[in-house]
């Protein structure tokens, strides 16, 4: 018969693997979110230290183990454990985990890894003591670490299935010589033109885009294996860009004929430190069109301050709503139900449309998408019907109707322009206006600023603003209480699930318009 002794040892480490598989879970989810990049993935450590701390609560059961095997060694372990399962237990978050093959192979290097941790442990076993014990409890503690570990060692096999991958897509495109390639970047806007690029361009073209925020080497590198088609005459090619190169490395597998800056602003400073690197990182678009020998176009946001004043082609086709762009608006009219405005072309014609987006950035937006495809051969006159069918991207500026609320959805903007046409967009309401945001991140030393000059932006504008967590709002309940804003109208609160609930609840007898500002991936507490 089976002793109790035996019996809780085998129970402890049922719940001692079954812990491990969870925390590791974990960990490579925020890893994923991260990007698979070091920086992302240790500023989350840094700044989420909540997340990890727990682990360290492993002296629990190592000092189980120091009683040797007890009724309360036992107990006190099994506690410790069943919490910790259910502390890293997996929960619904914003970005599911997916289970890549670069996941699966992750998991096998870290598989690895604790295969050597263990034998290690059993090397020491016959002579006795707390070594063993000691072991796994620090490899406990130290998964995060560990889950880094299993990535570096595996970037020169990453490195070589992405290299396979890319040299797949380019000969694809190699044999596509008749294929028109545009590239889209820009500090904000860019996925908005792409979608209405692609509906405009639909007009004339057979057309494929790149989905959704698909703008990294390797999403496009999907899309163009698994969907591009002999009949697509037009690649619409969306380019992000976190690193100083990021554009340049994208352009080197697509080649684009064509390219369009939407915009260049401070965004994701942590990473490129300096406006110059952004602006260089965004000009990396027109230096590929310029240089590839494919006479090709360049379109730029003449409205952006930036472009205009780092102009670096003068043969860039300009747009926007100033009268000195090549393809100029004029904004006739702004109602619930969407815009109406006219754009004059270079040659001087004229044409109006009407579409049901709202926001000053939108017909930006919308105007240089009209450039683009007048220049490739669309007339004005056949664009109407298309920017009249045109609705809005998910998450950027969304207008959603529920009954006597109207939810304008900007979950995916985190940049200081962006929440200045966000809040320009909701000031065009009557209806109570409510604010609901976590902040804006990756800002670098401007972050602080930035949101606090937020902060006094909505005050002037909104009737509620409710903040999400308490780190990153501390700016902007600074700036908003600067503004003067009534703090009995301030509401603060932990979660968006909160928000949710509370944002309804405000005013709930009259009609009001909900911005929803950001939403920071789980990644970001």
């Amino acid at each position: 018969m089976v002793s109790f002794s035996i019996l809780g040892r085998i129970i402890l480490m049922i719940l001692y693997i079954l812990c491990v598989i969870l925390v590791a879970r974990y960990f490579l989810h925020m890893l994923q979110l991260s990007s698979y990049q070091f920086q992302g993935y240790f500023r989350f450590l840094n700044n989420e230290a909540a997340s990890w701390l727990p682990l360290i609560f492993s002296l629990v059961p190592l000092a189980a183990f120091f009683l040797k095997f007890s009724l309360l060694g036992f107990i006190l372990t099994s506690i410790y454990l069943a919490g910790m399962m259910f502390l890293y237990r997996p929960k619904k978050a914003k970005k599911a985990f997916v289970v890549t093959a670069r996941v699966k192979r992750l998991i096998v290097t870290l598989a690895i890894l604790w295969l050597i941790i263990c034998l290690a442990a059993l090397v020491f076993a016959p002579s006795g003591g707390y070594v063993p014990h000691t072991i796994l409890c620090i490899a406990f503690v130290a998964q995060p670490l560990l889950i880094a570990l299993a990535n570096f060692i595996n970037k020169p096999v990453e490195k070589a299935v992405q290299q396979h991958f890319i040299d797949e897509a380019v000969s694809i495109l190699e044999a596509r010589p008749d294929l028109k390639i545009i590239g889209v970047t820009g500090s904000f806007g860019k996925t908005s033109v792409k979608y209405a690029l692609q509906t405009l361009l639909s007009e004339g073209y057979r057309t494929l885009m790149t989905p959704a925020s698909f703008n990294t080497p390797m999403g496009v590198v999907k899309t163009i294996r698994e969907d591009l088609q002999p009949t697509h005459q037009v690649f619409i090619c969306e380019m992000g860009a976190r690193h100083v190169g990021d554009i340049k490395e994208i352009c080197d597998i697509v080649h684009p004929q064509h390219g369009v800056i939407t915009s260049i602003g401070y965004q994701h400073l942590e990473t490129f430190h300096t406006l110059d690197n952004i602006i260089g990182t965004k000009y990396e678009l027109l230096d590929e069109v310029e240089n590839n020998g494919r006479h090709g176009m360049k379109f730029v946001n003449g409205d952006n301050t930036v472009i205009r004043e780092h102009m670096k082609y003068p043969d860039a086709i300009t747009y926007g709503l100033d009268e000195e762009n090549d393809f100029h608006g004029k904004i006739l009219e702004v109602t619930r139900k969407g815009t109406v405005f006219t754009v004059t072309t270079p040659e001087g014609e004229e044409e109006t449309f009407r579409m049901s987006l709202i926001g000053r950035h939108n017909v930006v937006n919308i105007i240089g998408c009209i450039a683009v495809a007048h220049k490739m051969g669309i007339p004005l006159k056949k664009l109407r019907l298309a920017v009249a069918k045109l609705e809005g991207v998910p998450h950027r500026l969304q207008l959603i109707s529920r009954g006597p609320v109207t939810i304008i959805d900007d979950a995916y903007n985190s940049n200081p322009e962006g929440t200045k046409a966000a809040l320009e967009t909701l000031s065009l309401f009557e209806e109570v206006k409510i604010l609901v945001t976590p902040g804006m991140v990756e800002l670098g030393q401007i972050q602080d600023e930035a949101n606090r000059e937020f902060g006094r932006g909505a005050a002037a504008v909104c009737d509620y603003i409710i903040l999400v967590g308490a780190e990153n709002t501390r700016s902007i309940r600074t700036g908003v209480l600067e503004a003067g804003f009534p703090k009995e109208r301030l509401l603060e609160v932990q979660s968006i699930q909160e928000a949710s609930k509370l944002m309804y609840e405000i005013e709930s007898s009259r009609e009001k318009v909900i911005l929803l500002e950001n939403d920071l991936p789980d990644n970001y507490k």
